[in-house]
């Protein structure tokens, strides 16, 4: 991997730089110039990365464990969260850290969106999830049981920094699961990416040579789409695809899939009803299947009744009122919405998961 970090920027009202390479601790104190306190957010299997921020913070950090996963995301672990930056005094001067996971950095972004009605946050992903999408963009959130991120707040961070050292301890199922966001980006914006994966799926789906540029392209596409969209009024909704039926997955299966192979699964069911729809290829279709495959991501679902996730989707945060609205593609690169979808199309799409 190289050594030279790059940094992108996310332009907006408040921009700000994502910084993808090694050892970038030494950048985090002149992100936090200024705050007296610092929350470092993380879970207890990141205590040995934990240590090393807090040691560059000194006695201005505070340590917060919360739970792993999408177990973090509730209310009761926001609420605690407070409870500490309560106890502790933390002022609008101060500021928050989420070092970990999507769920981590999720729910760090909205507890700092929500103390004082907004401080300082800075993300530290650890995943490749969280590199190429979670940590990006100011959106925040916990989940309730009626669904995911259905609570939340946009609150861009001070910076991003994306260690890339941090990948080679994440589990190998991990880091295939958070591919799925890079593929997704491929298919919406830079088919650079799919060609990538295609010349060499083994090296794609291992942290190596091939890991730095997709991590690049995928943070830039997302800081071009959030930079000029930040609260998903238009052009931000292209980053919802495969994530309506990938959200219900995720529910159906009560948090226990993780979040990229359910939206491999939803990327698959929303390039087959971009078909349906006369608006995809067959070809097109196949390279996601292929893809997907390729990197060892499931491409078929069978676990749940389509009346039960069509009902989950009912309450997703992208439908607008009783009407389902759909990311779907015309081609590479061309992304457009379905709005309200015949549900004889909806449930023909979800039958190709099924018999897959």
């Amino acid at each position: 991997m190289s050594a030279d970090p790059v940094r992108v920027s996310v332009a907006g009202t408040t921009p700000y730089d994502v910084v993808i390479g090694r050892h970038l601790l030494p950048e985090l104190s002149e992100l936090l110039l200024g705050a007296d306190r610092v929350a470092v957010l993380y879970s207890a299997v990141l205590g040995e990365r934990a240590e090393a921020v807090l040691a560059v913070l000194g006695n201005r950090g505070y340590p917060v464990v919360v739970p792993d996963g999408e177990a973090a995301k509730t209310v009761a672990v926001a609420a605690r969260c407070w409870d500490l930056l309560a106890r502790t005094g933390f002022t609008r001067n101060d500021a928050i850290v989420g070092l970990g996971g999507g769920a981590v950095t999720d729910l760090a972004g909205w507890v700092a969106a929500s103390w004082l009605r907004g401080v300082r946050i800075v993300h530290l992903p650890t995943t490749m999830l969280g590199m190429v999408d979670a940590a990006i963009g100011g959106k925040t959130g916990i989940n309730l049981d009626s669904g995911k991120n259905l609570v939340g707040a946009f609150h861009p961070p001070a910076g991003v920094l994306c260690d890339l050292d941090a990948l080679r301890t994440l589990p190998a199922r991990d880091y295939v699961a958070g591919l799925a966001e890079v593929v997704k980006c491929g298919f919406i914006a830079d088919p650079v990416i799919l060609d990538l994966i295609e010349d060499d799926p083994a090296a794609a789906a291992t942290v190596g040579e091939l890991t730095p540029e997709l991590v690049r392209r995928s943070v830039q596409v997302k800081a071009d789409v959030v930079g000029a969209d930040l609260r998903e009024s238009g052009l931000r909704e292209i980053l919802n695809y495969g994530h309506t039926l990938g959200h219900a997955v995720e529910r159906a299966e009560s948090y226990r899939w993780r979040h990229g192979d359910a939206v491999a699964v939803g990327l698959i069911f929303a390039a087959e009803l971009s078909r349906l729809a006369g608006r995809l290829s067959a070809d097109v279709v196949q390279r996601h299947r292929d893809l997907l495959f390729g990197l060892g991501l499931p491409v078929a679902y069978d676990h749940a009744p389509w009346e039960m996730l069509r009902s989950f989707m009912r309450v997703d945060k992208k439908s607008r009122g009783d009407r389902l609205r759909f990311v779907v593609l015309d081609d590479v690169a061309r992304p457009s919405t379905l709005d309200n979808p015949d549900e004889q199309l909806l449930a023909a799409a979800y039958a190709t998961l099924e018999g897959a």
